[in-house]
């Protein structure tokens, strides 16, 4: 199980192909992914042979049974899920939907926590309540009556336990190394630091798993499938993915503080609608200004204009051509605070994807224009 945070204020995006949107909880999308419905049938087909030795009566009707199992565990899983969900929202934190797939489940958070009590909180909530459900589900086991229900509340059981135990794993991306980070970051007072050695631990533990058959083996006994290895191949490269993906989230993080609207932004000039490209681009050179922005009779900016517009307009078209028509109509989006930084700064830009961006100061009078160009390249200098 894990969660995944998100940059807060990006557009509620469509499913996904191959996943399903099956309702909400709490205003929290739930959707289902394809590779569900593969697992739910092969966790039917291989726990039926323990259902035909318990209920030998069923006969294929145990196949049934089986998808039921399948379905019964995987409502815990999204108990599991949940609980990170709610929690996050308890902290403010907007949650995007909970998603199951074959190997569990996934929680998509916007925005990261803003200290390390409440990540550790939203990430350890689920690995606990996995370990409650299968607290509950062994007490069960012993006013259960013998034959199918007692063997399906014993699996159920041992199922949520093994989860809780292993999602406390303190290695990314299982809960247990969103714990880990929130501790590091709680000792270090450093985030990134965090992460980094959550991200690290997590590819250790990935290359543990590839040794979960021969462990498996000389726990039981038995010599292990091809299946088991398989499998083993799958959660380690998994781990391993997740755990990288932390740590190239991190290296990008660190270059963030580098990024400053104020210091990256071009100076403008304003310019009426109707002025002759030609011209607008005259008055820039005269007063080395690298941008223009269209303004209202008034003095308002209305728009700013688009660079590669400008570049892809031939020199004899420029003086027929008018700013307005080479320029982005402003909305709420386009203009930006210019002392915004860092993380915050990329957030806004999400937000609203565009090439150029109105800075405004604390008067709201403009002060210049980023553009998405220069920002790219200050971040490629971090």
């Amino acid at each position: 199980m894990e969660t995944q945070t998100e940059p807060p204020d990006r557009p509620r995006p469509p499913v996904q192909p191959g996943t399903l949107r099956v309702g909400q909880i709490a205003g929290i999308d739930i959707t289902i992914r394809a590779s569900w419905l593969f697992i739910a049938v092969l966790i039917s087909i291989l726990i039926q042979p323990r259902i035909d030795a318990v209920a030998p009566g069923l006969g294929a009707f145990s196949y049934v049974a089986g998808l039921a199992f399948a379905v019964l565990l995987y409502l815990s899983v999204l108990l599991h899920e949940l609980s990170h969900a709610l929690s996050a929202k308890a902290f403010g934190l907007p949650v995007r939907s909970v998603t199951l797939h074959f190997l569990g489940g996934v929680t998509e958070i916007d925005g990261d926590p803003q200290t390390p009590t409440r990540e550790f909180i939203i990430s350890v909530v689920g690995p606990l309540t996995s370990l409650a459900v299968g607290g509950v589900a062994l007490l069960m086991t012993q006013v259960a009556p013998d034959g199918l229900l007692l063997f399906v509340v014993q699996a159920l059981a041992g199922a949520n336990i093994v989860v809780g135990v292993i999602n406390l794993v303190p290695g990314l991306p299982l809960d247990g190394g969103r714990v880990l980070r929130a501790v590091v970051w709680g000792i270090s007072g450093r985030p990134q630091l965090g992460t980094l050695v959550a991200g690290w631990a997590g590819r250790v533990v990935a290359l543990l798993a590839l040794a979960l058959p021969v462990a498996v083996e000389a726990y039981t006994d038995q010599p292990p499938a091809l299946v088991d290895y398989l499998m083993a191949m799958v959660i380690s490269l998994f781990l391993w993915t997740g755990a990288s993906q932390a740590l190239i989230s991190t290296k990008i993080r660190s270059k963030l503080p580098a990024l400053n609207a104020r210091e990256l932004a071009r100076r403008a000039i304003a310019v009426p609608h109707d002025l002759p490209l030609g011209e607008g681009i005259r008055r820039a050179q005269a007063e080395q200004a690298g941008a223009l922005v269209v303004v209202a009779t008034a003095g308002d900016p209305i728009g700013v204009v688009n660079e590669a517009a400008v570049l892809s307009t031939p020199e004899n078209r420029r003086p027929w051509v008018t700013v307005g028509s080479v320029a982005r109509r402003v909305e709420p989006g386009l203009l930006l605070d210019v002392d915004l930084t860092g993380e915050q700064l990329v957030q806004a830009m999400r937000a609203t994807p565009a090439s150029e961006y109105i800075l405004v100061d604390g008067a709201g009078e403009v002060f210049g224009v980023l553009t998405t160009k220069d920002v790219d390249n200050a971040f490629a200098a971090a």
